[in-house]
Order: structure tokens, then C-alpha cells, then sequence
């Protein structure tokens, strides 16, 4: 009998050897442009500075030939390119989110891309479907294992992404199926990512490390290294030892016709996704609160995950504040809006937050469903004001259209790289399957003085 590895393998095989059926191509370029977005968006952030001072200080930089960390205009070896925009992909809590297993599958799969186009040479269809058949790696996994996998305080993220990026790297490198399928076993043994890093730069980390980790996992299977061939079947292998209960029918099963990826989500604020529908309450109630300093109380009748996962009352940084939904409440009460700005440290401890995020209560219920609220507000006129939200903003009832989504990119990347980088980066995206390599898309995501006279950005 064939092992699941094997199984897994082959039938990724198979579709790579096939065009993307168009609504998964659509929908791959989607993520590929938020996760672009975001990984743009953060690349100036002191986490991602020290990843490419390590880089340097290890001898691992500067050579036209290594690979580019997006937005800075930085090159740096395989390794460190894929650590680095893995880690910015996801730094912000603003990439794109598989609502079944809560998988963020585009940054370590872009970190990939980014670490092996200029190596391999994909054309662009080529990359797009190994960007695809990665994320729907991963994202199989995930469901094989959820939700018990991520109950046990695994960060499924990083657990699962390093399949996925092995996947894609092997992909890219020309692989057949037997080979994949070491590949994939070897990465089974290069998983990272714990639940508790959450609310620091550690949980970024995670993505990179899978791009990075799943990179290795190819090379080493090119080289013949060998894994255990049940290494995910085996009473103690990757599935059981990570999860009480495993379905690996999820994994291996429909493939071509079932497709996680078309399950993706997008994000309309930049924090744990579960806290969304409480922030889009909060700024509906917004419009009927003239000044937040008269409210007295609030209270957020939610879902049990939000507390569960997004419980901190009173964050102290930005980082913490992106894992605490009471601080997402009260940032739409008091500033009308939730982007970057609401997140950003000295925004976070202001008095006028740190007071209403004090009156402000989560409520726990099951009855409520994961994309729904009921939030209510009591005055010191006496006035209780109310409202429900049934589905959130972003949700797979509530799609970011591609209007929606475009204006999120533009506001990550066109500061960062010049008023109408965005626009140029989506039709670069949106023609990705007649383009002959990924050079014009790495171009366009690089600052302008860093292309015109090759000198390294300011990470200020």
C-alpha cells in the first residue's frame, strides 16, 4: 500500500502538470496580491531589520545572484530571504486566512517563491501554480488535523506551512512525484510554531522559518536524503503526534475537484480575524456616539474563540494589541476607523484607549457564530446603543471584492514604494500567466533608489 506521503505527492504532481482551473487561478492571484501587499507593508519594521542584520553578520548577504526581501532592496542568500519575507508576510496579521483551520498559507509560500524564482526560473504560469498547489498543500493538511491540532496550543501556521513550502519549492525545482513525496516526509520533521508566540515578533517568525525549513527539505531530498516513508500515518509521526484526531481523507482525497484555496479569506483590519466582526460593530456604533468619552460600558457578546484567542484587556505594544479584540473595540469607538495607524505602539497606550478598553467586556456565547457579534454600549445620558453584526467584513459570507482589496494593497505599498506601485504590482499579477519569469514582479517591488542607483533603503 501506498504511504500518505506518496499518495499526497502524486496527486500534487498530477496537477502541476495541468493548468489551474480558473477560479483557483483567480483566486491564487488574489492571495498573491494581498500577501505582496503586506509583505511590502511591513518591510520596514525593526523584526525584519535584525532577520537581514543576522544575515550580514552570518555572511549571508549582498551578492546580485541571492534573492530579494520585498520592499527594501535588499539581497540576501535562500535561507535568509525566505526567514525574512516569510516574517514580513505575516508581521502585520494582515495576510490572507483560511477560515476552517485559521492557516495564513500565502506568506511562507511568496517567501519560497521569492527565495527560488531566480534560481529555477519559472515562467510566471509556473509559479502561480506552484504558489496555488502550496497553499493547497498546507491548507489540506490542516483541515486532516483541525481543529484539535491548533486546540493543543500549535501554531498550525507554521506547523502545516512548512508542507505546503516544501511542496512549492519542490514544485519549482523540477521534481517528480517520488521525489516531492521526500521532500514533503523530510519536511514533516522541520515543523515549528507554538500558540504562545502569538502577540510577538516569534509568531511572524513561524512562516518564515516554514519557507525556510521547507526550501531545506527540498534541497535535502534532491540530494537523497531520505524521510520515513509513513512519516504522517504512523502512530508516532507528524499527524498523531500532533493531533487527536486525523482525517487524512481531507488530505489526500478530491484532488483537482475539492479546492481549499477557493476557502481563502482576506483581511479588512490587521489583527487576529476572529476580532473582525467586533470591530466592524464598533464602528457601526461609532456613527451613533458623538463623543466615546460618554460611554460608560461595553459589552461584546461574541464567540468563545475571542476570548480564547484574542482575550488581552489591556495590550502594552502594538504587537499584543493585534491579539487583543477589546483593543480592536474600542480603536473603532474612538478613532472611527482600524488600519496600521490603530496598531501602531504610541496609539496603543494613549489614555483615551487604555480608558475605554477598561469599560469594555467580552461575552462569551456558542450560540454566536465565529463571524458574528452583538455589541452594545450604555451612555451617561441613560441611552443604550445596540448592534448586531451577522457576518463580518472579510468573511467567505462577506468577501473583500477586488475594489476592496486593491485599496487595502495601496495603502500597504504605495507608501512604501510610490504613489501607484499598487496599481503597477496588480496588472503585473493580473497578466502573471503570459509573463516569462518573476522579474518584473520582484522589480516592481523594490524602491525606486534601490533599482535606479542600487543602494540599500533605510529601514528607519
Amino acid at each position: 500500500m501506498s504511504s500518505i506521503a506518496a499518495v499526497f505527492a502524486h496527486g500534487l504532481h498530477t496537477l502541476a502538470q495541468q493548468p489551474l482551473p480558473e477560479p483557483v487561478a483567480a483566486e491564487a492571484r488574489r492571495s498573491l496580491f494581498n500577501v505582496v501587499g503586506t509583505s511590502v507593508g511591513a518591510s520596514g519594521h525593526p523584526g525584519l531589520a535584525a532577520i537581514l542584520a543576522t544575515a550580514r553578520e552570518l555572511g549571508a548577504g549582498a551578492d546580485v545572484s541571492d534573492a530579494p526581501v520585498l520592499g527594501t532592496g535588499e539581497r540576501v542568500d535562500t535561507h535568509f530571504a525566505a526567514l525574512a519575507n516569510g516574517f514580513a508576510g505575516h508581521l502585520d496579521d494582515y495576510d490572507d486566512t483560511h477560515l476552517a483551520t485559521v492557516i495564513h498559507p500565502a506568506a511562507s509560500v511568496l517567501a519560497v517563491l521569492a527565495a527560488l524564482a531566480g534560481e529555477a526560473r519559472p515562467s510566471g504560469e509556473a509559479a502561480l501554480r506552484a504558489f496555488a498547489l502550496g497553499c493547497e498543500a498546507q491548507l489540506r493538511v490542516g483541515v486532516a488535523i483541525s481543529p484539535e491540532h491548533y486546540d493543543r496550543g500549535w501554531h498550525i501556521t507554521g506547523t502545516c506551512g512548512v508542507i505546503g513550502c516544501a511542496a512549492t519549492a519542490a514544485l519549482l525545482l523540477g521534481f517528480d512525484a517520488a521525489r516531492l513525496a521526500d521532500a514533503i516526509g523530510l519536511a514533516a520533521s522541520m515543523f515549528v510554531g507554538q500558540r504562545e508566540a502569538f502577540g510577538t515578533m516569534t509568531k511572524p517568525y513561524h512562516p518564515g522559518k516554514a519557507a525556510a525549513n521547507g526550501i531545506a527539505a527540498a534541497r535535502l531530498a534532491q540530494q537523497g536524503l531520505k524521510p520515513a516513508a509513513d512519516i504522517f500515518e504512523a502512530q508516532g509521526g507528524y499527524a498523531h503526534a500532533l493531533s487527536t484526531r486525523v482525517d487524512f481523507e481531507q488530505m489526500t482525497g478530491q484532488m483537482g475537484q475539492r479546492w481549499e484555496l477557493l476557502f481563502n479569506t482576506y483581511k479588512p483590519y490587521p489583527c487576529g480575524i476572529v476580532a473582525h466582526p467586533a470591530i466592524d460593530a464598533g464602528l457601526a456604533l461609532a456613527q451613533s456616539i458623538a463623543d466615546p468619552a460618554a460611554i460608560e460600558a461595553v459589552t461584546v457578546r461574541c464567540h468563545p474563540l475571542v476570548p480564547e484567542l484574542m482575550g488581552n484587556p489591556q495590550p502594552k505594544d502594538g504587537l499584543q494589541a493585534r491579539f487583543s479584540a477589546i483593543h480592536g473595540v474600542a480603536a473603532a469607538l474612538c478613532d472611527r476607523e482600524v488600519g496600521l495607524a490603530q496598531y501602531e505602539d504610541a496609539r496603543v497606550v494613549r489614555d483615551d484607549l487604555r480608558a475605554l478598553r477598561a469599560k469594555t467586556m467580552l461575552a462569551p456565547d456558542g450560540a454566536v457564530a465565529r463571524d458574528e457579534v452583538f455589541i452594545a454600549a450604555r451612555l451617561a445620558d441613560g441611552r443604550t446603543v445596540e448592534h448586531h453584526v451577522e457576518h463580518a467584513r472579510g468573511s467567505l459570507a462577506r468577501p473583500l471584492n477586488d475594489a476592496e482589496l486593491n485599496a487595502k494593497v495601496t495603502r500597504l505599498v504605495d507608501p512604501v514604494l510610490g504613489a501607484g506601485a499598487a496599481a503597477r504590482i496588480a496588472a503585473q499579477i493580473a497578466s502573471i500567466g503570459s509573463a516569462p519569469d518573476l522579474d518584473a514582479l520582484w522589480a516592481l517591488c523594490t524602491p525606486r533608489t534601490a533599482r535606479t542607483l542600487n543602494k540599500e533603503p533605510s529601514h528607519a
